[in-house]
């Protein structure tokens, strides 16, 4: 069993390597990101709310944001754990999780800080809006989400380092290297694989 959160800059990452971590922990890799793009393809109520917001770069505000992730994490796949990508992003969503965890008797066990330079995340970026033609990876939205993530999502990792959870890891390299050294590190604090994985 393993709560875990995956944090990094947009382009570090960060969605790659959380579904490879949740995968050998077999456990579900829940991402804001990814819920909410869902929501805007079938044209939900959430959908419809969201699609302006991620467009012009800027984030989801919280109260939303918290509600769809406390309801995914009351789903029976994450009773035994999950990997969160996305949230929290900033302390006050901290608090929202920290509470809703401690109401069912639970931690995260680590998070995952994956250290990218600023211009290798562009980079990915850039060449993912390319083969993917993601409407939210234009240059000016690129540069307001790291922006976001500097200002806003950087801090929870004082938080988190304070309470002796955080993990950082080196985001620059193959992927089989980076989730080595992810698997290696979470192995370290005493969080073993699952045996199914």
């Amino acid at each position: 069993m393993a709560r875990l959160l995956i944090v990094g800059p947009q382009g570090s990452g960060k969605g790659t390597q959380g579904i490879r971590i949740a995968d050998a922990y077999g456990i579900p890799a829940i991402s804001t990101g990814d819920m909410f793009r869902a929501a805007v393809a079938s044209g939900s109520d959430l959908g419809n709310q969201v699609t302006e917001i991620m467009q012009s770069g800027n984030l989801v505000p919280d109260e939303l944001t918290s509600a769809v992730v406390r309801d995914r994490l009351t789903q029976a796949d994450a009773a035994q754990g999950f990997l969160l990508d996305g949230y929290p992003r900033n302390v006050g969503q901290v608090a929202d999780l920290d509470a809703f965890l401690a109401g069912r008797g639970e931690q995260l066990d680590a998070v995952i800080e994956l250290v990218v330079p600023r211009e290798e995340s562009i980079e990915r970026l850039t060449l993912r809006a390319a083969e993917q033609g993601r409407a939210d990876d234009t240059e000016e939205a690129i540069a307001n989400r790291l922006a976001i993530y500097e200002r806003e999502t950087a801090p929870i990792l004082d938080v988190y380092r304070e309470r002796g959870i955080a993990v950082e890891i080196d985001g620059v390299g193959t992927l089989d290297e980076i989730t080595d050294r992810l698997i290696a590190a979470l192995e370290g604090r005493g969080l073993s694989r699952s045996t199914a994985a």
